[in-house]
C-alpha cells in the first residue's frame, strides 16, 4: 500500500482589515482550529470600529490551498478584507533572534498629539536602528468640540526594540524636539522595573502646589520682592540652597503664626494632583512629600491627600505667637532629599529601581538622579536638561503616562 506523502508545514501571515463587529476572531480562529493550526503570532487593533488583525500560524500535515481558500470564503462573508503571506523558515528564524534586544518604551504627551510630532519622533526612532513593535493610544477619546478641550490629554506610548545607535544623542534629540514642538517625551527602557514601581517622592513648592510657600509669607511680611529674588536664584541653581534658606526665613522674622492656616487653606493645588493621587492610593504606590518648604504646609497636603510621609523644614516660633527668622533641626536641601529617597525605599523594603521622583528645582536633582525614574515637573530649563524625563505641557497626573497606566485600566472619568 502506497503511504500518503507527507506535507510540509508552512508559516502562513494573514492581515484582515474592515469594519469590526462582535465575535469575528472568534469565527476566523474557529477555522484555523479545524485544520489544527498553531498560532506562532497574534495582534489585533481597533480604530474607530475599524479592525486590523494579523495572524501568523503554522500548518500541520495539510496544503495551504484549502484552509486560504476557506479563509478567503470566511472573510468574504464577513465583509472584510484579508491578505496571505507565506513567511521562509529563514525569516521566521530572524524574527525569533530578534526577542533578546533590548525594549524601550517612548511617551509622547500633551495636549493634542499632532502628525508632526509623531512623524520627528518616528524619525529619531528610525535614525537610532529602532524598530517600532506597537504603537498604543493611553488616553482617552479627545473632543472635537473646542469648548471642551481646555484640560484634555493625549498621550501616545511606542514599544520599541533594538539597542540604539547612541542613547544620549538619541536622549538629547528627543529634548530638543520637545521643546520646538511643544510636547513631552519621555525616553525608559522597558525592564519589569518599569511597571512595577512602588514608591513616588515629590517636591512640593511648585510642583504639589503652584506656588512657592515661603514667597506667601513673605507678602505678608511685606518682603516678597526681595525673597523672591533669592527663590528664583537658588531654583536656578546660581546660590547654594542652605544660604538661600536661611536668609529667606530670616527676612519672615515678626510674622504672626496665624497667616499659615489662612495660606494653607488657600493653596493653588497644581492640576491633576487629585487623580493622580487617587490612582496611585489605589495602586498601593507609598507616597512621600520631601520638600524645602515648611512642614506645616506640607502635613495640611498630607492630610488631604493621604500622603505616606511627610519631611520638610520647621520653623521657629518665639512665645509671642510670631517667626523668629529662624528655623528648627537640619534642612531639608537637596542632598537631604537624596538621602531621605534612600531611606524611606529602605525601610518600605523597595528597590531603588522601584522609586519615581519629581520636582522642578535644582535643590530637587540629587533626587532625581537618584530614583528610578525622575521626572522634572514644569521645571527650569536647566533642571529639564539633567532629569531626562520632564512634564512641561499637562497637569501632575501626567506621570500616571510615563508609568504606562491607561484611563480604561482605571475607571476614570474619561474611558478609551
Amino acid at each position: 500500500m502506497k503511504k500518503d506523502k507527507k506535507i510540509k508545514p508552512e508559516l502562513i501571515l494573514i492581515n484582515i482589515t474592515g469594519a469590526d463587529r462582535i465575535g469575528l476572531t472568534a469565527e476566523l480562529m474557529d477555522t484555523l482550529s479545524r485544520y489544527d493550526a498553531t498560532v506562532l503570532d497574534i495582534g489585533q487593533a481597533d480604530i474607530h470600529h475599524n479592525l486590523s488583525l494579523g495572524i501568523l500560524f503554522k500548518t500541520v500535515n495539510i496544503k495551504s490551498g484549502d484552509i486560504l481558500k476557506e479563509l478567503l470564503v470566511k472573510t468574504n462573508a464577513m465583509r472584510v478584507q484579508v491578505s496571505f503571506n507565506i513567511i521562509s523558515e529563514e525569516e521566521y528564524n530572524d524574527w525569533v533572534g530578534r526577542q533578546g534586544k533590548s525594549r524601550y518604551i517612548i511617551t509622547i504627551l500633551g495636549r493634542k498629539i499632532t502628525a508632526r510630532q509623531i512623524a520627528a519622533t518616528s524619525k529619531v526612532i528610525a535614525k537610532q536602528g529602532l524598530n517600532i513593535d506597537s504603537i498604543t493610544r493611553l488616553t482617552g477619546r479627545i473632543p472635537l468640540d473646542e469648548n471642551q478641550k481646555a484640560l484634555t490629554k493625549a498621550c501616545i506610548e511606542f514599544s520599541v526594540r533594538g539597542t540604539p545607535n547612541n542613547m544620549e544623542k538619541m536622549q538629547r534629540e528627543f529634548m530638543e524636539l520637545s521643546h520646538k514642538l511643544n510636547y513631552d517625551i519621555s525616553l525608559q527602557e522597558d525592564t519589569v522595573y518599569r511597571r512595577t514601581r512602588r514608591l513616588i517622592c515629590f517636591d512640593m513648592d511648585s510642583t504639589l502646589i503652584r506656588t512657592e510657600v515661603i514667597d506667601e509669607l513673605a507678602d505678608r511680611a511685606g518682603v516678597g520682592d526681595e525673597v523672591r529674588a533669592i527663590t528664583e536664584s537658588a531654583m536656578r541653581g546660581e546660590i547654594d540652597f542652605e544660604e538661600s534658606f536661611k536668609r529667606r526665613v530670616a527676612l519672615l522674622k515678626g510674622l504672626d503664626i496665624s497667616v499659615m492656616k489662612e495660606i494653607a487653606e488657600n493653596l493653588p493645588i497644581t492640576e491633576g494632583l487629585d487623580r493622580l493621587m487617587e490612582i496611585l492610593k489605589r495602586s498601593g504606590y507609598k507616597t512621600a512629600i520631601l520638600s524645602g518648604g515648611f512642614t506645616y504646609f506640607g502635613n495640611f497636603l498630607k492630610q488631604k491627600y493621604g500622603f505616606d510621609y511627610v519631611y520638610a523644614n520647621d520653623l521657629e516660633v518665639g512665645p509671642d505667637g510670631k517667626l523668629t527668622g529662624k528655623h528648627l533641626g537640619d534642612i531639608v536641601d537637596g542632598k537631604r532629599k537624596k538621602e531621605l529617597l534612600r531611606l524611606i525605599a529602605q525601610v518600605e523594603n523597595i528597590n531603588l529601581a522601584q522609586t519615581i521622583a519629581v520636582g522642578d528645582g535644582a535643590n530637587d536633582l540629587p533626587m532625581l538622579s537618584e530614583a528610578g525614574l525622575g521626572i522634572a515637573f514644569h521645571a527650569k530649563p536647566k533642571v529639564k536638561a539633567e532629569a531626562g524625563q520632564s512634564i512641561s505641557t499637562i497637569g501632575i497626573d501626567g506621570i500616571l503616562y510615563f508609568l504606562g497606566f491607561k484611563d480604561s485600566y482605571m475607571d476614570l472619568s474619561v474611558h478609551a
